[in-house]
């Protein structure tokens, strides 16, 4: 029954996994085509400005880790640690588009599809996977550092690259519409939501590992 009741549970995974994956790989390719579609800027700057959104990396860290984890489980990604910083940065960018972006733009067909992928359906099952299926017990509290590295280096690069090219991602890290100062005050604000959700996640693993062993 031991037996029987494991292979339930990774038959679920799996599933869960290729259906992630799947639709991640999906809008991730479709936003791409969107993005260069629209000529605003020549393919090589598009390109670059493209992978210049937070909720773009971030969607290729969560597919890529969600296909290496179906094809190569035991690797860098299937590890508990890397799946909780992870789902932090995702749901992050589910809550900061949800919360202050939906409402600046009205996409319509194809681009209101993979919009809602991006930033409301991968996030949400992300996060029910962490939720269901990520061993929580060896989550440790000095995780916290190494997982800022990336949004910090990020927000760095958006104000270095955007000093020369002008072009900024985020209305609210938009140095030439609101000013250095206000940009600064909101990436502090942005480092804060980042501490205090990796923080909730390591409490709640460990809480959740207390409760299971209880």
């Amino acid at each position: 029954m031991q037996v029987l009741g494991f292979n339930i549970i990774l038959v679920q995974m799996k599933t869960y996994l290729s259906i992630m994956a799947i639709l991640g790989w999906f809008a991730l390719i479709a936003q791409y085509y969107l993005h260069i579609s629209l000529g605003i800027t020549p393919p090589g700057e598009a390109t670059i400005r493209f992978f210049s959104y937070f909720t773009i990396l971030t969607n290729i860290m969560v597919a890529l880790c969600c296909t290496m984890t179906l094809l190569r489980p035991g690797t860098f990604f299937s590890k508990p640690a890397t799946f909780t910083a992870l789902t932090v940065y995702i749901v992050i960018v589910g809550i900061i588009y949800n919360l202050i972006l939906r409402f600046t733009w009205q996409p319509q067909g194809l681009q209101r599809i993979v919009d809602e992928l991006l930033h409301l359906v991968i996030p949400l099952l992300f996060f029910v996977y962490w939720l269901l299926f990520v061993p929580k017990d060896t989550l440790k509290w000095n995780s916290l550092l190494p997982w800022l590295i990336y949004p910090l280096v990020y927000i760095v690069y958006v104000f270095i690259r955007g000093s020369f090219s002008g072009f900024y991602p985020y209305p609210f890290l938009d140095v030439s519409a609101i000013g250095i100062s206000k940009a600064l005050i909101n990436s502090i604000g942005i480092a804060a939501l980042f501490i205090g959700m990796s923080l909730f996640f390591i409490a709640w693993g460990k809480w959740r590992s207390r409760k299971a062993i209880d």
